[in-house]
């Protein structure tokens, strides 16, 4: 195993932190961490994730576990290509078309299509992802927009959630910068 990042965020809107680390093992990339929060609901929360990727920064699979509240979490989420994505065992259509895992508790799942895409400033792409919200406990689609300004920026937009922002990443790619939702700490 070869670490490639590690990154500590503080959550802006509500107490919480989040704790990442992605590394390579063999021919399969890792985002692993434990987001720590005050869940919308005023729930306290401790959710560990871990993502898996292959060469392309597709995912893979993807599991989180911990608890929300007094109700515990323990799902898996997979994909491939003949089976589709898979929530638990169960097939979720809906998002046959995304790519990409994204965890809606923590920052480090933006790091997938900014790596995927390797966008060229001035490039945009959208990129629909297979979104995970605590607050739902299901798997459905999420549009979603990247327009890379610069070496460091990009403009993100989800629309079905009325969100839109300018991210700033680190050289390894992970969001520093979450406008409102999450700071990486120096």
């Amino acid at each position: 195993m070869r670490t490639l990042a590690t990154l500590l965020w503080r959550r802006l809107d509500q107490p919480g932190h989040d704790a990442c680390r992605v590394s390579l093992h063999d021919a399969e990339y890792r985002i692993e961490g434990c987001a720590v929060f005050r869940h919308t609901d005023g729930r306290a929360a401790q959710l560990s994730y871990r993502v898996l990727c292959d060469t392309r920064w597709q995912t893979r699979a993807a599991t989180v576990r911990g608890w929300l509240g007094d109700a515990s979490v323990h799902l898996s989420i997979l994909h491939d290509a003949r089976q589709g994505w898979l929530f638990d065992d169960v097939p979720v259509p809906s998002v046959a078309h995304c790519l990409d895992v994204d965890l809606g508790f923590t920052p480090a799942t933006n790091l997938l299509p900014l790596r995927r895409l390797n966008l060229a400033p001035g490039q945009e792409a959208k990129v629909p992802a297979a979104w995970f919200d605590p607050s739902t406990g299901i798997l459905q689609p999420l549009p979603q927009t990247y327009c890379r300004l610069d070496g460091s920026r990009y403009h993100y937009e989800a629309p079905t959630l009325g969100f839109e922002a300018e991210l700033r990443v680190g050289a390894e790619g992970l969001v520093h910068d979450y406008p409102g939702l999450w700071r990486a700490e120096a």
